[in-house]
C-alpha cells in the first residue's frame, strides 16, 4: 500500500484527526462539566477544557505508543510532536465556538443548547484540524511520527 497516495493520507489524517477528536472530546466535556457543575466563569472553564483535552489528547495517542515497547519519556515526546499542533487547533476552533454560540456557556448541562453547541463545535474543529494533520503527516510529522512505531 501507498502510503503517499493522496487517498491514503486522508485516510490517515482522518483516523489521526478522530483519534485526536476523541480526546479532545472526552477532555472538552469533563472540563464543561465540571466548570458548568462549580459554577465557574468562561475562562476558568474553558482553560480546564483545554487542559483536559491535551491531557486526554496525549494519553489516548501514548498508549499505542507505549505497547509497542518506546519508553515513556520517549513514547510523550512522540505524542507531543504528533498531537500538539492538532490538539491546539481543534481546542482552539472548539472554544470559539462555544463562545461564539448564543447562550452556549451559560446554557448549562441539562440544556440542549450547551450539548449541540459542543457537538457542533467539534464537528467544526474536526474540519479544520483533518486538512492540518493531512499537511503534517504528508511532511512526515504529526501523526506520521506515531505511524512509524506501530510498524517496528
Amino acid at each position: 500500500m501507498d502510503h503517499h497516495s493522496p487517498a491514503s493520507l486522508t485516510r490517515q489524517a482522518i483516523s489521526a484527526t478522530l483519534h485526536c477528536l476523541t480526546g479532545c472530546a472526552i477532555g472538552e466535556v469533563l472540563g464543561m462539566v465540571i466548570g458548568t457543575a462549580l459554577g465557574w466563569g468562561n475562562l476558568a472553564t474553558v482553560v480546564l477544557a483545554v487542559v483536559l483535552a491535551f491531557v486526554f489528547g496525549y494519553s489516548l495517542t501514548i498508549r499505542p505508543v507505549l505497547r509497542s515497547g518506546l519508553a515513556f519519556k520517549a513514547a510523550l515526546g512522540v505524542a507531543l510532536a504528533a498531537d500538539t499542533v492538532s490538539i491546539a487547533v481543534m481546542e482552539v476552533v472548539d472554544n470559539a465556538v462555544m463562545l461564539l454560540v448564543p447562550g452556549a456557556m451559560d446554557a448549562g448541562l441539562a440544556n440542549w443548547v450547551f450539548w449541540a453547541a459542543l457537538v457542533f463545535s467539534l464537528a467544526i474543529a474536526f474540519v479544520v484540524t483533518v486538512p492540518v494533520n493531512r499537511w503534517m503527516i504528508s511532511r512526515g510529522k504529526g501523526h506520521a511520527v506515531v505511524h512509524q512505531h506501530h510498524h517496528h
